[in-house]
């Protein structure tokens, strides 16, 4: 879509954008630029294993910079959470005990590590470089 003669932006600009992206659809708004990316706005991606993860978080890093914890800004400036399913069941869980542990191990990383969470949540020694 663009904006019209009635728009705050020049007629002919682009107003809005639809695309998909998995089946799912988005649209971008041009508010102009007095409006730019920031974290407020992230695309959250739920990912099965942690090749998805290391999958999305290398391509979307590239050129871009990373966040932590589960954060990354890609090379447009657009934030994306690139996290495990099992990190929302792990921080659920009613034994308050282990989601304390998992969040804790958390907020030590950049990209997320099925592995040190697991172990998080099994009240095993985690280690951070």
């Amino acid at each position: 879509m663009y904006y019209g003669e009635a728009g705050p932006q020049p007629a002919g600009t682009v107003l809005s954008v639809t695309f998909k992206l998995e089946g799912e659809e988005f649209i971008a708004l041009n508010g102009g630029p007095h409006f730019s990316f920031n974290p407020a706005i992230s695309l959250f991606v739920k990912c099965e294993n942690q090749e998805e993860v290391d999958d999305l978080w290398g391509k979307l890093s590239e050129g871009g910079v990373e966040l932590g914890p589960g954060w990354v800004k890609d090379k447009y400036g657009l934030a994306w959470q690139i996290v495990p399913t099992i990190l929302g069941e792990y921080l659920k869980d009613p034994d308050k005990d282990k989601s304390q542990k998992v969040m804790q191990a958390m907020m030590q990383m950049n990209k997320l590590d099925v592995e040190k969470l697991k172990h998080a949540y099994e009240g095993k020694i985690v280690k951070f470089k």
